[in-house]
């Protein structure tokens, strides 16, 4: 009795709706949030047939829980929609089961469906997109950098870009140079990490013939193909303390010597540097030039990572969907909203390169339609390789806990006391179900955060 009420309990407070039918298709269940999303109430719906209750795109032929019970595997995250009793058309994603009773007999279905109203806003909205040069988003912390942006491109002074692997230092890089006078010379890249010390000083300076085994004739360095317009240094923190050295005489002199010459030459180029690496701290430990650091940190602009912007990310998908539509002759529509809460729901440690592999991955199994869950990667979806088996009654009831459950603990940063009064749980009874779901928690949880108490 007392499961029951937990399960109850937990049921109620978690935002998918949940209904179960039997085999005659009438609504058995009808939980607190089914009743937010469709306008319906619980005593409306219970007793009736499924039909009669949701107008919806997957009614008739379509209906997702009617292929789980005649096939009896699970569908997860089907996109559609359905018809609220105002006559409004909400988006969204529909997940079923089978379920059976204490004898394995089929005793109808559960089906949950999540509102995808704000994701399928945040698709909208992508008309009203924000670009300066190639750069495109509509994230405050970027909207800040955009308002920069021109005041940057003007100056002549050194630029230092910082931010994470993936975060598209690179692409910031020419959006300056796109904007500055020197947008009518050359843009040139050089990778500084890639290079080992003695190719890197040829690479940057160039040499004369003769200056090393296998110098046949004199070679342009980097700084001189990019008089006239922009050389940016990527990965400048791993540049050796030997050649620090000459990179700062080019910086205060605006000369330099190409290998195994006798004469200095002068580079007119905007110098644009970035790092990954905290170079404060490499200054602290002797890996970096003081003085060289500080001519690099005239402008410093700082690149968030994709986890601190992830409003950006239906806007970079979108535009990653056009690019590769446009490379592999392709006609992808799109992400679905199932897909697309997803990928918003990941941390995105390697920021937008990540994001862009996710893409063109997915592009490979969905064909010419819009991509769904099933074209996403494992990390993201943490589908299993075989298909889930139908779930009874008592393996839906267990995803459904876990589901609320963890919901609750991410809204209050794994404060397991808050999750329990929001779940209206003890909190004995919280720390019982996360052991027995076998939901993990992280080290520390957010009582420090809060100042609160276990």
């Amino acid at each position: 009795m007392r499961k029951t009420a937990t399960t109850d309990t937990i049921l109620e407070s978690i935002s998918d709706g949940v209904f179960t039918v039997d085999t005659e298709w009438h609504i058995t269940s009808f939980n607190r949030a089914a009743e937010k999303i469709t306008g319906v109430s619980r005593k409306e719906a219970i007793g009736r047939r499924c039909a009669d209750v949701f107008r919806s795109s997957m009614c008739g032929p379509a209906c997702a829980l009617q292929r789980t019970l005649k096939s009896g595997r699970p569908i997860i995250g089907k996109s559609g929609y359905i018809v609220v009793a105002d006559g409004t058309r909400v988006p969204v994603s529909v997940s079923t089961a089978v379920l059976r009773d204490a004898r394995g007999n089929v005793t109808g279905g559960a089906e949950t469906f999540r509102d995808l109203s704000e994701v399928e806003a945040l698709r909208e909205e992508l008309a009203g997109r924000s670009r300066v040069g190639d750069l495109s988003s509509r994230s405050p912390l970027m909207q800040r950098l955009f308002e920069a942006l021109p005041a940057i491109a003007a100056s002549p002074s050194t630029v230092l870009i910082l931010g994470e692997t993936g975060t598209g230092k690179e692409l910031l890089a020419r959006t300056i140079h796109a904007l500055s006078v020197a947008a009518r010379g050359p843009f040139v890249a050089v990778n500084c990490g890639a290079l080992p010390d003695t190719l890197l000083e040829s690479e940057l300076f160039g040499h004369k013939a003769g200056a090393f085994t296998g110098a046949m004739r004199d070679r342009q360095g980097r700084f001189a193909l990019a008089r006239g317009g922009t050389l940016f240094l990527d990965e400048i923190g791993e540049v050796s303390p030997a050649l620090q050295v000459r990179l700062l005489r080019v910086l205060q002199e605006r000369t330099y010597e190409p290998v195994g010459a006798s004469r200095s030459e002068k580079t007119d180029a905007r110098i644009i540097v970035a790092t990954n690496r905290d170079l404060a701290a490499r200054v602290r430990e002797g890996f970096f030039r003081e003085d060289l650091y500080y001519r690099v940190n005239v402008v410093r602009v700082e690149l968030p990572p994709l986890r601190r912007r992830k409003e950006d990310i239906p806007l970079l998908a979108q535009e990653l969907i056009v690019r590769f539509n446009r490379i592999q002759h392709r006609a992808v529509k799109g992400v679905s909203g199932e897909a697309l809460s997803l990928l918003m729901a990941h941390d995105w440690p390697g920021n937008v390169r990540e994001l862009a592999n996710v893409i063109e991955r997915a592009f490979v199994a969905c064909g010419d339609r819009t991509i769904g869950i099933a074209d996403l990667p494992e990390e993201l979806t943490g589908r299993a390789g075989n298909p889930a088996p139908a779930l009874d009654v008592r393996s839906a009831h267990a995803v459904l806990d876990a589901q609320a459950i963890r919901a609750a603990l991410e809204r209050h940063a794994f404060n397991r006391l808050e999750a329990a009064k929001e779940l209206g749980i003890h909190k004995t009874t919280l720390f019982r179900r996360i052991r027995k779901l076998g939901i993990e928690l992280p080290v520390q949880d957010g009582r420090s955060a809060r100042g609160g108490t276990k």
